[in-house]
């Protein structure tokens, strides 16, 4: 890792607040934003997982389909057979051979019978199943259309913003090299942890942005010093004086204009 450039407490008291305004507006834009990203991921995550089921019931029904298939062929074989049992029967012998053939004929009366049930009950089956696939094919089109005027809204929100991104993000990145690894992270914490994301505030009426609480005026002095980092001892947060912060957001506004 390039080893960062040596600045002043100044100087990174401004790089802090610089990125506490890019911060701000970023979390603005965010804001804007909504809850959009999430529900379209749930959307996309629920189409994908209503065309598996699709693809199952589809599989359902040719696997019951076919096993229509299979039971028809066995009652055309039994049929067969029948008429064949038929024929013997008219040149039987002896009640042997009659009372084994009539065994045959009734065992193939049964495999058809059989056959049919089972014909019947996979019939409604796949009428279930046609009925759920039916429903299933209407979600995932409803799904679809919510998903296309979800995504249309967020692109519509993100081309206004895109370019203000993108030089948010640059400008983040060269800020935030301007700031020691562990006053970064210290930030981040902060921001992490405090309401509105805010890690840096400026003094304003005598009281610690966000905080109700006076800071004594030689506390006030050795802030507007801008010798040290100093952090109110009430929020934790970062503090810089009123003037320094006024000159960073007229900056960063002709910035972002």
């Amino acid at each position: 890792m390039a080893k960062k450039k040596e600045v002043t407490v100044e100087e990174k008291l401004r790089a802090l607040y610089d990125l506490q305004l890019i911060d701000s507006r970023v979390d603005q834009i965010k804001s804007v934003r909504g809850e959009l990203p999430l529900e379209i991921e749930d959307l996309e995550d629920e189409i994908v997982g209503l065309n598996k089921r699709l693809t199952n019931l589809d599989q359902d029904v040719t696997s019951l389909k076919d096993e229509i298939s299979t039971k028809k062929l066995i009652i055309e074989e039994a049929k067969v057979l029948l008429k064949k049992y038929a024929e013997q029967q008219k040149n039987v012998r002896n009640n042997r051979e009659f009372n084994s053939i009539s065994k045959e004929t009734e065992y193939q009366e049964l495999e058809i019978e059989l056959a049919e049930k089972r014909i019947k009950e996979f019939k409604a089956k796949i009428e279930l199943k046609n009925e759920v696939i039916v429903t299933t094919k209407e979600n995932i089109a409803k799904h679809d259309e919510l998903l296309k005027h979800k995504s249309a809204e967020l692109n519509d929100i993100m081309s206004d913003t895109i370019k203000e991104e993108e030089l948010l993000t640059k400008k983040s990145k060269e800020y935030s090299e301007m700031i020691d690894d562990h006053l970064l992270k210290a930030y981040q914490r902060i921001r992490s942890t405090v309401k509105n994301g805010l890690a840096v505030v400026s003094i304003d009426r005598g009281a610690s942005g966000g905080s109700f609480f006076t800071i004594p005026p030689q506390r006030q002095v050795e802030i507007a010093s801008r010798k040290k980092i100093i952090t109110d001892e009430h929020s934790g947060r970062i503090l810089v004086d009123g003037a320094l912060a006024e000159e960073e957001k007229e900056k960063i506004y002709k910035l972002l204009r």
